[in-house]
C-alpha cells in the first residue's frame, strides 16, 4: 500500500486513524472533554469542530453526515449524535469557530507521551454588537462624567469662600484673646 501523501496516520492506517478520531470526537461530545496525547488532541481539533459546524446546520442530510462519520451503528453513539444536535449546536450558535480548547498537561508517566485536555468551549460568547452597543454607553457617560467634574470647582470655589469667611471671625476672636 502506498504511502499517504500527508505522512503517517497515528501509527495505523488511514482507516485506522479515522476509527480513531470518530471515537475520540464521540467521546469528546459525551464527556465535553477528554484527556488524550497532543498529537492526537491536535488531530481531533479540526473533525470535531467539522462536526459541530455541521450539527449547528441541525438539519436531516447534517444530522446524516455526522452520523456517518461518528459511526453510529450503536444506541449509545446515536444518543451523542441527538445530544450534539439538541444541546451542543446550540450553546454553539453565536460562536463562529474555535469550539474547542488545548490545555497541555504535562507527559504521561509510562512512556513521557506529551498529554493535554481537549475540552469543548461552552462559554457563551459575546457578539461584536454589544461591544459597540457598550463602547456606545461608555461614550455617552464619558460626557456626563466631563459635566460633574465641571461643576465640581464650583462647589471648590464656594467651599474656599467659606473658610476664608471663618479665618475673619476666627481672627478677632484671636485677638480678644491675646488683650
Amino acid at each position: 500500500m502506498p504511502t499517504p501523501s500527508k505522512g503517517p496516520r497515528l501509527g495505523g492506517s488511514p482507516s485506522h486513524e479515522k476509527m480513531m478520531l470518530a471515537n475520540l470526537a464521540a467521546s469528546l461530545f459525551e464527556h465535553r472533554s477528554i484527556t488524550t496525547t497532543v498529537t492526537k488532541a491536535k488531530r481531533l481539533r479540526p473533525y470535531a469542530e467539522r462536526l459541530i459546524t455541521e450539527a449547528k446546520k441541525g438539519d436531516l442530510a447534517a444530522r446524516r453526515r455526522v452520523v456517518g462519520k461518528i459511526s453510529a451503528q450503536n444506541a449509545t453513539n446515536q444518543a451523542i449524535v441527538h445530544d450534539l444536535f439538541t444541546s451542543i449546536a446550540p450553546a454553539m450558535a453565536e460562536r463562529h469557530g474555535g469550539y474547542t480548547r488545548i490545555t497541555k498537561i504535562g507527559n504521561r508517566k509510562g512512556d513521557n507521551a506529551p498529554m493535554a485536555v481537549i475540552e469543548l468551549v461552552m462559554e457563551p460568547v459575546s457578539p461584536k454588537q454589544a461591544v459597540v452597543k457598550e463602547a456606545e454607553q461608555t461614550a455617552a457617560a464619558q460626557p456626563a462624567a466631563e459635566e460633574v467634574v465641571e461643576e465640581a470647582p464650583e462647589q471648590e470655589t464656594a467651599e474656599q469662600e467659606a473658610p476664608e469667611q471663618e479665618t475673619a471671625e476666627e481672627a478677632p476672636a484671636e485677638e480678644q484673646d491675646e488683650k
